[in-house]
Order: structure tokens, then C-alpha cells, then sequence
């Protein structure tokens, strides 16, 4: 096995940014380099099929992200051919990749109807052939994200195996299944399970809310770290946090104020030529459904903002939130505020997209 890249402090867990589609992008990514980049960064995934190619927005990712931290590509496929010759494309572009990943855990229904991210964990035998194919072309670090399996933990243990057999250099464990999406609680003792289990570092994934939680979830499951998703779209200093905390530093509180400097940043920096007006404003909703679980109690915030059709709709909307009436000066809370929901049209049970 290949060690991983030290984290930034050497010695503390790893932290890690989740792959999300459409979220870690060129830009987010720059964003948390500059509100505090965690030890490792992983990309949306390639699609590999046979007509497939290197998307060019993720290979700026790759190539311009300039946090200084370690950027992982991740693939997503079953096609035995198309993933040698993804890797082989990616090697003779030269991408500065620190390893390419495996997804074995996208639960949206239109990916694994496909057998490919989660869809790979209904048959084992299929992950060993692809697990292989893999390990033989991949010069570097190989590493896998998986849920614990499909619609039970039937082939689990196997899968573990697997990894193990295959000299997997670091497992991501979501531990849900992928039918229960993100609506269930998490199953740690999974976690634990497999790092007990494999050789390689497992990473902890799944509801790391706060510093507190990723303690939390590294005392229960003995991982090597925490891997980190739809939280850091709500607070994105989480990485810094959690790195203060391991070297028993103050901690950062952002405040409401910090809050809209960081929504006015994501709007500069999802913009798009081609994503103007009321559109950019409905992506911006991607983003806001979540920094809105912790902006007031009674959800208006989120009721308000789901609404806004303009950019001067929704600054008027920040403002008055998260700005006016001595607002700007209150604490952002570090867990999001039991009761609000983050996506209303998307926790069904046909799974999500994120």
C-alpha cells in the first residue's frame, strides 16, 4: 500500500472533502482554501462509459484549485476497458493527482439502475473484477468510497475482503445503505467494523455535523479521520475546526455576519455566463437549503429564501436574516437546529442527488 499524503498537521487525524456532484467544483473548492481547506480533497466524479472523456471542469478542479492540499479523482463506471482507459487518460494528461477513487456509493436511483457507484455493492463479484481492473492500472494510490451495501449489509464483510484482497490504499465508508440515501440514522459501528477489518486507513463518512460529532465519530469508530460532505456546504470553516481542536487551539465561531460574507462569496462564485438571472439564483437554493439549518429556528429563513426569484430578492432576504437588527454579531450554532429539513423535494424514498 501507498501511505496517504500527510495531513497539514502531521500527527492529527485526516479531515477529507467529500465528492459531491455539482457542489466540490473549481470554485468551492477555492472557497475552502481560503476559509480553511481540509488534508485531503476528492472531485466530483468522472463518468466513464464508452464514449466518455475527461470532463474539463473537473480537470480544472484538479489542475487549479490552489489550496496547496492533495486532490484525489474520483471515477464512476463498470465498464472494465472504459476505466483502464480513463486511467490511462488521465496519467498521460499528467493530471497532479495524489490517487484516483472508486465511487461504490452514489445512491441516486438514476446511477445504480445503471450497476454503477452504489448499484456495484448488489454484486460482489463485479466489484472484484473492477476492484482488479483498478488496482492493475492504476500506478498510484487506488482508493474506494462505498456504502456499507445496497439495500441490506448482505455482502459487507465480502466487500471488505475485497478491499483487502486488492491492496486498496484508503476506504471511505458512508455507513447507510444506499436505499436509505441520507434519511436514516448512521451506522457507526460499521465504521468500526471495517477499521478494525482492512489494512488500509477508513475514513469516517456520514452526518460529521460539527467538531464535536467528528470527535465523537473517531472515539467510536477508531477511523483514521473524517470525511466531510454537506456539512461544509452549511459551515464551511469546519475544516479549520476541526484542525484547531486536534492541536487543542481556540476554535473559530463564525457569526451571522461571517455567514453573509460567505453567501455573497458563493454567489460571485457560482456565476456562469450561462447561469444568469433566476436560474443562478436557483442554484444558489443548492447551497442555501443548507446554510439555512442554521439561521433561525422557525425555518423563515429557508421559507423566505426558497422564494426569491432575483439576486436583490435574495440579498434583501440575507440581510434581513442573517444582517439587520444586530443579527450580524449572533453566533452561527455548530449543529444544525433540530426540525428544519435542507432539501424538502429531494428526501424521498427514490434517494438524492447529493
Amino acid at each position: 500500500m501507498t501511505p496517504l499524503p500527510e495531513p497539514l498537521i502531521a500527527g492529527q487525524p485526516w479531515t477529507a472533502l467529500a465528492p459531491m456532484q455539482d457542489v466540490t467544483t473549481l470554485p468551492f473548492m477555492r472557497l475552502l482554501g481560503k476559509y480553511g481547506a481540509p488534508d485531503l480533497l476528492f472531485t466530483e466524479y468522472f463518468r466513464v462509459h464508452g464514449h466518455s472523456t475527461l470532463e474539463q471542469h473537473i480537470v480544472d478542479a484538479v489542475c487549479q484549485h490552489n489550496t496547496g492540499r492533495p486532490v484525489f479523482a474520483q471515477l464512476i463506471g463498470e465498464s472494465l476497458p472504459d476505466l483502464e482507459r480513463t486511467v490511462a487518460a488521465i496519467e498521460t494528461a499528467q493530471l497532479p493527482v495524489a490517487g484516483i477513487d472508486l465511487n461504490m456509493g452514489c445512491p441516486a436511483p438514476k446511477v445504480y439502475k445503471k450497476n454503477v457507484g452504489g448499484g456495484l455493492l448488489r454484486e460482489p463479484s463485479k466489484v472484484d473484477e473492477v476492484l482488479s481492473c483498478l488496482r492493475g492500472a492504476i500506478q498510484g494510490r487506488f482508493t474506494v468510497k462505498m456504502r456499507i451495501g445496497f439495500d441490506s449489509d448482505q455482502h459487507f464483510e465480502t466487500i471488505l475482503d475485497l478491499i483487502e484482497k486488492h491492496k486498496v490504499d484508503l476506504l471511505s465508508l458512508h455507513a447507510r445503505t444506499v436505499k436509505e440515501a441520507y434519511r436514516s440514522e448512521v451506522h457507526y459501528e460499521y465504521i468500526k467494523r471495517a477499521a478494525e477489518r482492512v489494512p488500509c486507513p477508513v475514513l469516517a463518512n456520514g452526518n460529521v455535523t460539527s467538531v464535536a460529532k467528528g470527535q465523537w465519530v473517531l472515539d467510536q469508530t477508531g477511523s483514521a479521520g473524517v470525511m466531510i460532505g454537506r456539512s461544509c456546504i452549511r459551515n464551511p470553516w469546519i475544516f479549520r475546526q476541526h484542525r484547531e481542536h486536534f492541536a487543542g487551539q481556540p476554535i473559530f465561531q463564525p457569526k451571522l455576519g461571517d455567514v453573509r460574507e460567505y453567501i455573497e462569496e458563493l454567489i460571485v462564485a457560482t456565476s456562469r455566463p450561462n447561469r444568469e438571472g433566476q436560474y443562478h439564483i436557483n442554484h444558489m437554493k443548492k447551497f442555501l437549503n443548507f446554510i439555512g439549518l442554521g439561521v433561525d429556528t422557525d425555518g423563515q429563513f429557508l421559507h423566505d429564501m426558497r422564494r426569491a426569484r432575483t439576486k436583490s430578492e435574495l440579498d434583501a432576504i440575507c440581510d434581513k436574516h442573517l444582517i439587520e437588527g444586530g443579527r450580524a454579531e449572533q453566533l452561527f450554532p455548530d449543529e444544525p437546529i433540530k426540525g428544519l429539513v435542507a432539501r424538502p423535494n429531494c428526501e424521498t424514498s427514490r434517494g438524492c442527488s447529493l
